[in-house]
Protein backbone atom coordinates (compact mmCIF):
# COMPACT_ATOMS: atom_id res chain seq x y z
CA UNK A 1 0.00 0.00 0.00
CA UNK A 2 0.84 3.33 -0.78
CA UNK A 3 0.57 6.42 1.38
CA UNK A 4 0.51 9.43 -0.37
CA UNK A 5 -1.29 11.78 0.91
CA UNK A 6 -3.87 13.72 -1.24
CA UNK A 7 -3.04 11.54 -4.62
CA UNK A 8 -5.58 9.19 -5.80
CA UNK A 9 -3.63 6.42 -7.50
CA UNK A 10 -5.97 4.25 -9.79
CA UNK A 11 -5.53 0.00 -9.20
CA UNK A 12 -4.86 0.71 -5.30
CA UNK A 13 -7.70 -0.66 -3.61
CA UNK A 14 -7.47 2.06 -0.21
CA UNK A 15 -6.07 5.43 0.11
CA UNK A 16 -4.48 6.47 3.56
CA UNK A 17 -4.22 9.85 4.75
CA UNK A 18 -2.08 11.13 7.26
CA UNK A 19 -4.35 11.61 10.53
CA UNK A 20 -3.58 15.88 10.55
CA UNK A 21 -5.22 15.44 6.41
CA UNK A 22 -9.32 16.61 7.29
CA UNK A 23 -9.81 17.88 4.18
CA UNK A 24 -8.99 16.55 0.39
CA UNK A 25 -7.56 19.38 -1.63
CA UNK A 26 -8.93 20.60 -4.26
CA UNK A 27 -6.98 18.99 -6.86
CA UNK A 28 -7.87 15.85 -5.49
CA UNK A 29 -11.20 16.69 -6.06
CA UNK A 30 -11.46 18.14 -9.34
CA UNK A 31 -9.46 14.43 -9.89
CA UNK A 32 -12.21 12.09 -8.53
CA UNK A 33 -14.62 14.21 -9.92
CA UNK A 34 -13.45 13.74 -13.48
CA UNK A 35 -13.31 9.90 -12.98
CA UNK A 36 -16.22 9.61 -11.85
CA UNK A 37 -17.51 11.58 -15.10
CA UNK A 38 -15.52 8.97 -17.34
CA UNK A 39 -17.22 6.35 -15.48
CA UNK A 40 -21.02 7.74 -15.82
CA UNK A 41 -20.56 8.71 -19.18
CA UNK A 42 -19.37 4.79 -20.23
CA UNK A 43 -21.83 3.32 -18.41
CA UNK A 44 -24.49 5.47 -19.97
CA UNK A 45 -22.81 4.63 -23.44
CA UNK A 46 -23.56 0.93 -22.94
CA UNK A 47 -26.34 -0.28 -25.04
CA UNK A 48 -29.30 -2.06 -23.18
CA UNK A 49 -29.90 -6.21 -24.80
CA UNK A 50 -32.94 -7.15 -25.82
CA UNK A 51 -33.94 -3.78 -28.29
CA UNK A 52 -36.06 -3.73 -30.82
CA UNK A 53 -34.32 -3.15 -33.56
CA UNK A 54 -34.85 -1.08 -37.39
CA UNK A 55 -33.20 -0.69 -39.98
CA UNK A 56 -33.23 2.73 -41.60
CA UNK A 57 -32.36 2.19 -45.74
CA UNK A 58 -32.40 4.33 -48.63
CA UNK A 59 -30.75 7.45 -50.19
CA UNK A 60 -29.94 11.21 -49.00
CA UNK A 61 -33.91 11.92 -47.73
CA UNK A 62 -33.73 8.72 -45.62
CA UNK A 63 -30.09 9.60 -44.46
CA UNK A 64 -31.43 13.09 -43.33
CA UNK A 65 -29.97 16.74 -44.83
CA UNK A 66 -32.61 18.88 -42.70
CA UNK A 67 -30.86 21.36 -40.41
CA UNK A 68 -30.06 20.29 -36.63
CA UNK A 69 -31.73 22.14 -34.02
CA UNK A 70 -32.50 21.74 -30.12
CA UNK A 71 -35.05 18.85 -30.79
CA UNK A 72 -31.87 17.13 -32.58
CA UNK A 73 -30.71 15.36 -29.64
CA UNK A 74 -33.22 14.47 -27.21
CA UNK A 75 -30.90 12.13 -25.13
CA UNK A 76 -33.87 9.86 -24.67
CA UNK A 77 -31.88 6.26 -22.97
CA UNK A 78 -34.81 4.44 -24.70
CA UNK A 79 -33.39 4.74 -28.36
CA UNK A 80 -30.20 4.01 -29.58
CA UNK A 81 -28.26 4.08 -33.17
CA UNK A 82 -25.39 1.97 -34.37
CA UNK A 83 -22.95 3.70 -36.26
CA UNK A 84 -20.33 2.49 -39.13
CA UNK A 85 -17.89 1.80 -36.23
CA UNK A 86 -20.38 -0.58 -35.26
CA UNK A 87 -20.47 1.42 -31.62
CA UNK A 88 -23.93 1.66 -29.66
CA UNK A 89 -24.79 5.45 -29.08
CA UNK A 90 -28.18 7.39 -27.75
CA UNK A 91 -29.72 8.28 -30.56
CA UNK A 92 -29.77 12.46 -31.70
CA UNK A 93 -29.33 13.85 -35.63
CA UNK A 94 -27.40 13.51 -37.64
CA UNK A 95 -28.09 9.19 -37.17
CA UNK A 96 -26.33 8.73 -40.69
CA UNK A 97 -22.45 9.12 -41.84
CA UNK A 98 -22.88 8.60 -45.40
CA UNK A 99 -21.76 12.37 -46.11
CA UNK A 100 -20.58 14.13 -43.22
CA UNK A 101 -20.10 17.27 -44.68
CA UNK A 102 -24.08 17.67 -45.35
CA UNK A 103 -25.83 15.47 -43.22
CA UNK A 104 -28.54 16.08 -41.22
CA UNK A 105 -32.00 15.74 -39.57
CA UNK A 106 -34.27 12.55 -41.26
CA UNK A 107 -37.40 10.96 -40.22
CA UNK A 108 -35.40 7.93 -38.41
CA UNK A 109 -35.60 9.33 -35.21
CA UNK A 110 -39.12 10.59 -35.15
CA UNK A 111 -40.12 7.44 -36.83
CA UNK A 112 -38.61 5.78 -32.85
CA UNK A 113 -39.75 8.11 -31.22
CA UNK A 114 -43.27 7.10 -32.62
CA UNK A 115 -42.94 4.37 -31.97
CA UNK A 116 -41.68 3.87 -28.16
CA UNK A 117 -44.97 6.08 -27.30
CA UNK A 118 -46.81 2.85 -28.77
CA UNK A 119 -44.41 0.43 -27.64
CA UNK A 120 -42.33 1.16 -24.26
CA UNK A 121 -41.82 -2.10 -23.08
CA UNK A 122 -38.35 -2.65 -25.38
CA UNK A 123 -35.92 0.06 -26.11
CA UNK A 124 -35.23 0.42 -29.64
CA UNK A 125 -32.06 0.04 -31.61
CA UNK A 126 -31.83 2.48 -34.77
CA UNK A 127 -29.45 0.39 -37.33
CA UNK A 128 -28.66 3.49 -39.87
CA UNK A 129 -27.50 2.54 -43.33
CA UNK A 130 -29.08 4.95 -46.03
CA UNK A 131 -26.23 5.96 -48.45
CA UNK A 132 -27.11 9.63 -49.95
CA UNK A 133 -27.36 8.99 -54.20
CA UNK A 134 -27.31 5.85 -54.14
CA UNK A 135 -29.76 4.02 -57.02
CA UNK A 136 -31.37 0.99 -56.90
CA UNK A 137 -28.29 -0.53 -58.44
CA UNK A 138 -25.80 0.49 -55.37
CA UNK A 139 -28.04 -1.44 -53.63
CA UNK A 140 -26.34 -5.21 -54.93
CA UNK A 141 -24.19 -7.26 -53.13
CA UNK A 142 -20.26 -6.02 -54.09
CA UNK A 143 -21.51 -2.65 -55.59
CA UNK A 144 -19.21 0.02 -54.56
CA UNK A 145 -21.50 3.49 -54.53
CA UNK A 146 -19.27 5.73 -56.71
CA UNK A 147 -19.76 9.12 -54.53
CA UNK A 148 -18.96 8.07 -51.20
CA UNK A 149 -16.73 4.57 -51.86
CA UNK A 150 -19.57 3.15 -49.43
CA UNK A 151 -20.47 -0.51 -50.45
CA UNK A 152 -23.93 0.06 -49.18
CA UNK A 153 -25.51 -4.02 -49.12
CA UNK A 154 -22.16 -4.87 -47.59
CA UNK A 155 -22.35 -2.54 -44.98
CA UNK A 156 -25.32 -2.83 -44.36
CA UNK A 157 -25.26 -6.63 -44.32
CA UNK A 158 -22.68 -6.25 -41.70
CA UNK A 159 -24.32 -3.86 -39.10
CA UNK A 160 -26.92 -5.21 -39.44
CA UNK A 161 -25.47 -8.95 -37.89
CA UNK A 162 -23.51 -6.85 -35.53
CA UNK A 163 -27.30 -5.04 -34.04
CA UNK A 164 -28.85 -8.55 -33.79
CA UNK A 165 -26.34 -9.01 -31.33
CA UNK A 166 -28.79 -6.88 -29.17
CA UNK A 167 -32.07 -7.59 -30.38
CA UNK A 168 -34.37 -8.49 -33.17
CA UNK A 169 -35.54 -6.61 -36.24
CA UNK A 170 -38.99 -5.10 -36.18
CA UNK A 171 -39.41 -3.07 -39.22
CA UNK A 172 -37.74 -1.82 -42.02
CA UNK A 173 -38.10 1.71 -43.84
CA UNK A 174 -36.92 2.23 -47.05
CA UNK A 175 -36.90 5.93 -48.44
CA UNK A 176 -35.00 5.83 -51.93
CA UNK A 177 -35.86 6.56 -56.04
CA UNK A 178 -34.81 9.69 -56.89
CA UNK A 179 -31.74 8.55 -58.64
CA UNK A 180 -33.83 6.68 -60.32
CA UNK A 181 -36.08 9.07 -62.12
CA UNK A 182 -34.61 8.97 -64.99
CA UNK A 183 -36.39 7.48 -69.00
CA UNK A 184 -33.50 4.89 -68.29
CA UNK A 185 -34.01 4.10 -65.06
CA UNK A 186 -37.64 3.72 -64.12
CA UNK A 187 -38.63 1.28 -66.32
CA UNK A 188 -36.70 -1.51 -64.86
CA UNK A 189 -37.24 -0.10 -61.16
CA UNK A 190 -40.47 -2.27 -60.10
CA UNK A 191 -38.87 -5.69 -60.73
CA UNK A 192 -35.47 -4.37 -58.94
CA UNK A 193 -37.27 -3.23 -56.09
CA UNK A 194 -38.99 -6.23 -55.94
CA UNK A 195 -35.53 -8.26 -56.17
CA UNK A 196 -33.78 -5.76 -53.56
CA UNK A 197 -36.43 -6.68 -50.74
CA UNK A 198 -36.47 -10.28 -51.61
CA UNK A 199 -32.77 -10.69 -51.27
CA UNK A 200 -32.65 -8.31 -47.92
CA UNK A 201 -35.56 -10.48 -46.13
CA UNK A 202 -33.71 -13.79 -47.19
CA UNK A 203 -30.12 -12.28 -46.24
CA UNK A 204 -31.45 -10.84 -42.86
CA UNK A 205 -33.79 -12.86 -41.83
CA UNK A 206 -36.75 -10.91 -42.08
CA UNK A 207 -39.40 -12.73 -44.39
CA UNK A 208 -42.38 -11.64 -41.80
CA UNK A 209 -40.95 -8.24 -40.48
CA UNK A 210 -43.06 -4.70 -41.87
CA UNK A 211 -41.64 -2.84 -44.32
CA UNK A 212 -42.85 0.80 -45.15
CA UNK A 213 -41.80 2.36 -47.92
CA UNK A 214 -42.11 6.07 -48.85
CA UNK A 215 -42.88 8.02 -51.44
CA UNK A 216 -40.96 10.99 -53.37
CA UNK A 217 -41.71 14.39 -52.58
CA UNK A 218 -44.29 16.31 -55.00
CA UNK A 219 -41.41 18.75 -55.24
CA UNK A 220 -39.37 16.60 -56.45
CA UNK A 221 -41.80 15.09 -59.22
CA UNK A 222 -42.58 18.78 -59.93
CA UNK A 223 -38.36 19.38 -60.57
CA UNK A 224 -38.28 15.70 -62.07
CA UNK A 225 -41.69 14.23 -64.07
CA UNK A 226 -40.44 10.38 -64.30
CA UNK A 227 -39.83 11.05 -60.44
CA UNK A 228 -44.28 9.97 -60.78
CA UNK A 229 -43.31 6.39 -62.31
CA UNK A 230 -41.12 5.78 -59.32
CA UNK A 231 -44.07 6.80 -57.15
CA UNK A 232 -46.60 4.80 -58.76
CA UNK A 233 -44.14 1.90 -58.54
CA UNK A 234 -43.82 2.53 -54.91
CA UNK A 235 -47.51 2.55 -54.26
CA UNK A 236 -48.20 -0.76 -56.39
CA UNK A 237 -45.54 -2.42 -54.10
CA UNK A 238 -46.95 -1.50 -51.00
CA UNK A 239 -50.52 -3.02 -52.27
CA UNK A 240 -49.10 -6.17 -54.23
CA UNK A 241 -47.65 -7.37 -51.51
CA UNK A 242 -48.16 -8.45 -47.96
CA UNK A 243 -46.60 -6.97 -44.85
CA UNK A 244 -45.71 -3.74 -46.93
CA UNK A 245 -47.11 -0.49 -45.98
CA UNK A 246 -46.98 3.30 -47.89
CA UNK A 247 -45.65 6.23 -46.17
CA UNK A 248 -46.75 9.32 -48.27
CA UNK A 249 -44.62 12.76 -48.63
CA UNK A 250 -47.50 14.25 -50.43
CA UNK A 251 -47.38 17.85 -49.17
CA UNK A 252 -44.11 17.96 -47.77
CA UNK A 253 -41.67 20.53 -48.49
CA UNK A 254 -38.10 20.91 -49.12
CA UNK A 255 -35.18 23.35 -47.65
CA UNK A 256 -34.50 25.69 -51.03
CA UNK A 257 -32.90 22.75 -53.02
CA UNK A 258 -36.12 21.47 -54.64
CA UNK A 259 -34.82 17.04 -53.61
CA UNK A 260 -34.44 17.31 -49.74
CA UNK A 261 -36.91 17.46 -46.97
CA UNK A 262 -36.69 20.53 -44.58
CA UNK A 263 -36.42 19.52 -41.01
CA UNK A 264 -39.82 19.72 -40.30
CA UNK A 265 -41.05 17.87 -42.90
CA UNK A 266 -38.22 15.65 -42.53
CA UNK A 267 -39.90 14.33 -38.90
CA UNK A 268 -43.15 14.72 -40.09
CA UNK A 269 -42.42 11.91 -42.58
CA UNK A 270 -41.27 9.67 -39.88
CA UNK A 271 -44.17 10.05 -37.82
CA UNK A 272 -46.09 9.27 -41.30
CA UNK A 273 -43.63 6.06 -41.16
CA UNK A 274 -44.74 5.50 -37.80
CA UNK A 275 -48.15 5.34 -38.91
CA UNK A 276 -47.98 3.24 -41.65
CA UNK A 277 -46.02 0.61 -39.41
CA UNK A 278 -48.73 0.38 -37.38
CA UNK A 279 -51.30 0.09 -39.58
CA UNK A 280 -49.87 -3.80 -39.28
CA UNK A 281 -51.98 -3.89 -36.10
CA UNK A 282 -55.41 -3.15 -37.35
Amino acid sequence: MLNIPGILLLGITRIEFPENIVLMNFKTLKILLALLTVATTALAQTAPDQMDLYLLIGQSNMAGRGVTDAASQPNSPKIWAINRQNEWKIAADPLHQDKPAVVGVGPGLTFAQEIIKKHSGHPIGLIPCAVGGSGIDDWQPGAKHEQTGIYAYDEMLARVKEAQKRGTIKGIIWHQGESDSSPEKKVAYGAKLADFFKRLRRDTHTENVPVVVGTLGDFYVTKNPDAAVINQIIVDYAKGNQLVYMASASGLVHKGDDTHFDTASARELGRRYAEAFFKKEE
